[in-house]
């Protein structure tokens, strides 16, 4: 299993967050498995993965003053759901089991562990990427989140992240100018489908994996700028997001009906089409466009490995679901219960979703002019600076 040298791991540190004078301390977060999600040998071995960062971190850290600790919580049920309320200090030579494991009246109010580190890597089983950004300019913490991280992605970790930065930035100016996009997908190498998307009264963000500012928290591995479409919050302002989305569920194409950025019928038959049709009559905020993701990964020799925490760092990704944690409107608030939150990426590419291509992404900007930023899935706008 590929692994971060100790000195690697330390770099690593000083690359994504350069901490200054003030970073003392660096939690690591774990989640950890309960009765009711049972583990699984990929989060198992993610967790002694987060362990060894642990004794790594806190032996080189000793060294310049750093503080390292790990942390783990209760599992939260589903991607992106709030935080619990607690979590214990764990030794990383004794990992506990599960979370029944654990005594209550040994936890730490989970605020408060935050709070004392200004520092955060989460390599969690499941995304805690929107609690930790709507918490971290409130607590003033940096996080990075690593959601479903393997080794798979450590080739991804050692990449010159100041070029990655240089594409995104690119990438969020231009949808920051952008009122809208529109995007054609074709189905197996015939059908054609449509879809425009509402960007205005809303700004792009860049995730380049450098977290050099307090209250920031994303990914690790990253690389994507993204952003929310319009949904219609505005009273008398509709959102013009519509049109036809497909999406492989893995064999079957699921063909989404959009109106007003929301998902409101599936016009497609099958196992996938017919289970999709349940969610969204069960909880309609499943169907809210949270999301148009441009990764810039691919370009740069990585490849996708079948997780969504480095996939959709390769190319165009759509998102259905929460959008409250990126600047959008629909939050927990919206879904019927915690562990029915959601935000769902769906990433195309090739090896991912073979039967659709994404055969033309323009932007329509502010001024009307139209602007190619994809074609066939590959980036016709230019990174290098050159017309």
């Amino acid at each position: 299993m590929e692994r971060l040298s100790s000195e690697e791991l330390v770099g690593l540190i000083e690359k994504a967050f350069r901490p200054g004078a003030d970073d003392s301390a660096l939690a690591v977060l774990i989640d950890l498995p309960d009765g009711a999600l049972p583990d699984r040998d990929s989060w198992r071995v993610r967790r002694e993965l987060a362990a060894g960062w642990a004794r790594e971190l806190a032996a080189a850290g000793a060294a310049h003053g750093l503080e390292v600790g790990i942390f783990g919580y209760r599992n939260v049920r589903a991607n992106n759901a709030d935080l619990p309320d607690i979590a214990w200090r764990i030794d990383p030579d004794d990992l506990p089991a599960t979370a029944d494991d654990l005594d209550v009246g040994r936890a730490l109010p989970l605020l408060d562990v935050l709070a004392a580190h200004r520092l955060i890597m989460a390599p969690t089983e499941l995304s805690a990427t929107a609690p930790l950004k709507r918490l971290a300019p409130r607590l003033g913490f940096r996080a990075a989140t690593m959601p479903g991280f393997t080794a798979a992605m450590v080739p991804a970790l050692r990449l010159d992240y100041s070029e990655v930065d240089r594409r995104v930035r690119l990438l969020k100016g231009l949808l920051d100018r952008a009122e809208a996009a529109d995007l054609e997908f074709i189905i197996d190498g015939g059908r054609s489908a449509d879809l425009h998307l509402d960007l205005r009264h809303r700004l792009a963000h860049a995730s380049s994996g450098l977290l050099h500012e307090p209250g920031t928290a994303g990914n690790l591995p990253s690389g994507e700028a993204y952003i929310v479409p319009y949904e219609g919050e505005r009273p008398g302002d509709a959102s013009r997001s519509a049109g036809v989305l497909p999406i492989q569920l893995g064999d079957e194409v699921v063909v989404y009906r959009i109106e007003a950025n929301q998902a409101v019928a599936i016009d497609s038959a099958g196992v996938a089409s017919n289970a999709v049709r349940r969610l969204l009559a069960e909880e309609p905020a499943t169907g809210n466009l949270a999301e148009l993701g441009l990764g810039v990964l691919a370009e740069l020799g990585v490849r996708p490995i079948g997780q969504l925490l480095l996939d959709e760092k390769l190319g165009l990704h759509l998102a259905f679901g929460r959008s409250d944690h990126f600047g959008g409107a629909v939050g927990p608030g919206d879904f019927s219960r915690p562990e029915a939150v959601i935000h769902q990426d769906h990433v195309f590419l090739p090896e991912l979703q073979p039967r659709i291509v994404a055969a033309r992404v323009e932007l329509v900007m502010e001024d009307g002019v139209r602007l190619e930023l994809m074609r066939d899935g590959i980036y016709t706008v230019r990174f290098d600076g050159k017309a």
